[in-house]
């Protein structure tokens, strides 16, 4: 499936104007819910021999579109005997009429996973529970002035869950990487908190990658503050480290009542590690980008064809090398991931890229280039993955 289920998805909770939905107060009690049975294969998206894998069956094929219009299609392959695992969290996609969603898999689950986590898939074994997430529809309610009940601690006790099954039955000692996005980073940053840092797991940690959410560190320091023992990445060969950004345009930051890259308390700031230059600076970025012409419905317009004059393309996804580069910038309120994309006039190739969440003809810049987080920074990350997972190894 395309970006374009999980981007309406997203858009429609945006339009609440909440905080993330970690960030908000305590939910209000509710009575016990019974535990799910991870054991159970139903209960994971993806998980190494499970039938009807979700991971298993996604469609990670790719056309490499240049500036000249040249293209190149390119098959995915997966590596079965990966050395490494990475466990999954995704973010809010559920449209399930309560607070928080069941624990069936619907269309929303899987294109996400499509999006941000299939991929991996070529450099380690990839986990992904089901989880009672907070629902969009609690977050559309909100917007009306009519909140449901909806229980955040629900959804991180199946995660919690999830994550000490994995650990008992499936992992037998082998590093593993933590992945999430929104919702599912901030699960993760809790996973990570109440759960890892500081005990004897940590030791398997290969790194914590954690797309469009607030991770905070001490300022001007890597390690501190949410997590105590776990240092922001700077090199690929380093593990046991943590990638944490949220993604703005260059020319569009973060304003003043943006969700991302704030501080939460004094002395803190929010961290910025750059999946395309984890040593600093400007790099590449290796985005696979949605292919479709309706991919992104949240935008002002659709994105036009990707090349001039149009060529078909068969492919779910699109590499545009040389178009997208990425910087940390930290300019004292907001630290931030600026994308900045790189037109070639002259060029046979699109010069521009569709993410930005529009409310009829407004952009709400406050939320950034969040739809798109982890489809810019993918092809960083899954190289990043393989150097640290070498690296792990070597170590071992």
């Amino acid at each position: 499936m395309k970006i374009q289920m999980m981007a309406a998805l997203a858009f429609a909770g945006m339009l609440a104007g909440a905080a993330p939905v970690w960030a908000q107060g305590p939910a209000a009690a509710s009575p016990p819910v019974a535990k799910n049975d991870y054991a159970d294969p139903h209960a994971w998206l993806c998980k190494p021999g499970r039938a009807d894998d979700v991971c298993g069956r996604s469609n990670q094929g790719v056309t490499i579109v240049r500036a000249d219009g040249s293209t190149t299609a390119q098959p995915f392959k997966a590596d079965p005997d990966a050395p490494i695992d990475c466990f999954y969290v995704y973010p809010t996609v559920s449209r399930d009429p309560g607070g928080n969603s069941t624990m069936t898999i619907e269309k929303e689950e899987i294109s996400v996973v499509d999006q941000q986590f299939a991929r991996f898939a070529a450099k380690c074994r990839p986990y992904a529970p089901v989880y009672r997430q907070v629902t969009l529809t609690a977050l559309q309610a909100g917007m009306l002035g009519k909140p449901i009940p909806a229980d955040r601690a629900l959804a991180y006790d199946d995660v919690k869950d999830a994550w000490d099954y994995y650990l008992a039955h499936d992992n037998h000692g082998r590093g593993v990487v933590l992945i999430g996005h929104s919702q599912g980073s901030g699960i993760l940053i809790q996973l990570v908190k109440n759960r890892i840092d500081g005990k004897p797991v940590q030791k398997q940690i290969v790194s914590v990658i954690l797309g469009g959410a607030r991770l905070q560190v001490p300022t001007g320091k890597d390690v501190g503050g949410d997590f105590s023992s776990i240092p922001l990445c700077h090199a690929a060969s380093q593990t046991g480290c943590a990638i944490n950004f949220a993604s703005f345009r260059v020319d569009s930051p973060p304003p003043s009542n943006s969700r991302f890259g704030t501080s939460s308390a004094p002395g803190l700031q929010a961290a910025c590690v750059n999946p395309a230059a984890l040593g600093g600076g400007s790099g590449a970025l290796h985005a696979y980008l949605a292919s479709g012409t309706d991919a992104i419905v949240a935008s002002a317009a659709p994105p036009k064809p990707w090349t001039v004059p149009p060529k078909a393309i068969d492919t779910p996804f699109v590499e545009v090398p040389g178009l997208l580069t990425a910087e940390c910038v930290n300019d004292g309120t907001h630290a931030y991931l600026a994308i900045t994309v790189h037109p070639d006039p002259a060029g046979q190739r699109v010069n521009e890229i569709t993410g930005d969440i529009v409310v009829g003809k407004t952009i709400l810049k406050d939320w950034g280039l969040h739809l798109i987080d982890m489809n810019l920074a993918m092809g960083n990350l899954v190289g990043i993955v393989g150097e640290q997972s070498k690296a792990y190894l070597a170590k071992r």
